[in-house]
């Protein structure tokens, strides 16, 4: 792969993880944390709106694996051995500055996803764990 090219497919990957884990907030975690709460109308005014939202929920371990099948793509790209920048300052300096920024995107994608996978997997039977 072409050095000057890396940049740029490095990170359209990590903004495309960052969506897909915004997804799996979307359909999972937030209608569990609303409800948990005690918010089930905002949570039926949400799929009166935007209805494909049980759609995704109803997919949501492919959903789940798709997001992860991305963080670690992402996160591939961006640790890899041997990723290194352009010789010439200027495209060495913003070559730097976009691996930095992708890392940074990476890690809240993680940070959503990790989110998402509690309240989707988790949350239920610790709750039930807890009460007995």
């Amino acid at each position: 792969m072409n050095s000057s090219r890396a940049p740029a497919s490095s990170s359209r990957v990590t903004w495309l993880t960052l969506f897909t884990t915004l997804g799996t907030l979307v359909c999972c975690a937030l209608p569990i944390t609303l409800v948990t709460l005690g918010l089930g109308a905002a949570v039926v005014s949400m799929t009166s709106n935007f209805p494909f939202l049980i759609t995704l929920s109803q997919h949501k371990t492919w959903v789940f694996a798709f997001s992860g099948g991305m963080l670690l793509l992402s996160g591939w790209l961006l640790y890899r051995p041997k990723r290194h920048c352009p010789a010439d300052p200027e495209l060495g300096a913003l070559c730097e500055k976009s691996h930095r920024w992708n890392r940074r995107i990476y890690w809240v994608s993680v940070i959503i996803w990790s989110a998402g996978f509690f309240a989707a997997y988790l949350a239920l039977p610790l709750r039930i764990w807890l009460d007995k």
